[in-house]
């Protein structure tokens, strides 16, 4: 993909505006899980280094216009203890105020604007707000993988209106993911879950031609072996997906699809709830499935380990339980394992590579679910498409 880098961008003496994803779990007041934190650390340092003033940008959370719960001040005194440089947060997006605050800032420091979700323009990209941001700056980075997938000012907008290249990040990340749609090692084993089919089919279908198999489990198998003619009790089933999921399964490419051979089910969807182990084709009527079964994680971990490229995205049972959590551990310890290019996606599955300790043993760990599920759909981010004008200029 012809995408501009910041090793094209001259940056030494100038202001660079990095749209950042600092889009962090705040608990109590501080913040959870610094992940992103770190992950946009490269970015930052390198343009600091070549001599640039960095001022970040990012959403925090979804508030409904200017939210107490959600400023940035959290997020930005993590960032300085990780970083080791200064910070100056400043109480808002954009406007006259804030373009003053950045000329005083000191040139080894930090700015951190407001979080840009309190401004009404930033989801409408919105001209004005597009214009007020691209005056804080004279050059553009966008960084915020996470975002890439949103039509933003932040994201959009700013690009339009700055010289602009993308981040150490976002290299990195379309870069990955690029590998896996373009020329995987082979065998190629996509492994899905999550809630619903619905979120997943344009995956699916793209991917279903690409890969040598596909396994699912999760919220969204039940809707496929309903599918198929099997009993799921009172899982979750999404009845309106239940045509176009038929043809998908009778489709040249449905002899793919990997589901699970057995399902761990509940009386309740409840942490406590009674629960046991059966046939994935013959569940009881009146009871759910929250997690595959020993036997599926057996086989699917056995497919995963003979793979040369794994990409895996979504929980494979209600991850939050400790009941219900096995099926999840099971697939992310055969991944981190997989001897192969192994990619990542999606909150539930990063967290369960995080909690296992095995992160480290995984090639890439993306930091943007939606937006790298929307590229293996094959579709254009309209961030990417922003910045890749500039490679042609």
């Amino acid at each position: 993909m012809n995408l501009p880098t910041i090793d094209s961008l001259d940056v030494h003496g100038r202001t660079v505006l990095v749209r950042a994803d600092l889009n962090v779990p705040l608990v109590e007041g501080g913040v959870g899980d610094d992940f992103r934190i770190r992950a946009s650390l490269p970015t930052i340092e390198e343009l600091r280094s070549r001599g640039a003033k960095v001022v970040l940008c990012s959403h925090l959370g979804r508030p409904k216009g200017v939210d107490p719960a959600f400023v940035m001040d959290p997020v930005a005194a993590r960032l300085g203890d990780l970083g080791g440089f200064p910070v100056v947060k400043v109480d808002a997006v954009a406007g006259p105020e804030v373009e003053a605050a950045v000329a005083a800032a000191p040139d080894d420091a930090v700015v951190v604007l407001e979080n840009t979700r309190f401004e009404p323009g930033e989801k409408a990209n919105d001209p004005a707000l597009s214009d007020g941001l691209a005056a804080l700056a004279d050059r553009f980075v966008l960084d915020a993988f996470g975002s890439a997938h949103r039509a933003h000012a932040s994201t959009v907008g700013v690009a339009e209106r700055l010289p602009s290249a993308a981040g150490r990040l976002l290299e990195k990340e379309v870069a990955a993911l690029g590998a896996l749609l373009e020329d995987p090692e082979r065998p190629y084993v996509v492994v899905l879950g999550g809630a619903k089919v619905s979120d997943k089919l344009g995956v699916m279908k793209n991917l279903l031609p690409k890969v040598d198999q596909m396994l699912v489990g999760g919220g969204m198998c039940f809707t496929l072996l309903a599918a198929h003619g099997h009993e799921v009790g009172t899982s979750l089933v999404e009845e309106s997906m239940l045509g176009e999921v038929r043809d998908l399964l009778r489709s040249e490419y449905g002899g793919k699809i990997l589901l699970p051979d057995d399902i761990v089910v509940a009386d309740t969807f409840a942490a406590d709830s009674p629960h046991d182990t059966v046939p994935a084709s013959n569940m009881p009527e009146g009871r759910m499935g929250l997690d595959i079964g020993p036997e599926s994680v057996a086989r699917f971990g056995g497919v995963v380990a003979s793979a040369h490229s794994v990409f895996w995205n979504g929980p494979m049972g209600v991850f939050e339980w400790d009941a219900f959590r096995a099926g999840t551990e099971g697939v992310a310890a055969a991944v981190a394992q997989a001897e192969g290019f192994t990619v990542i996606g999606g909150g539930d599955s990063v967290a369960a590579i995080r909690l296992l300790g095995k992160e480290s043993d995984v090639k890439h760990v993306s930091s943007g679910g939606g937006a790298g599920l929307e590229m293996l759909e094959g579709k254009e981010l309209p961030g990417i498409a922003a910045l890749r004008r500039w490679a042609d200029a």
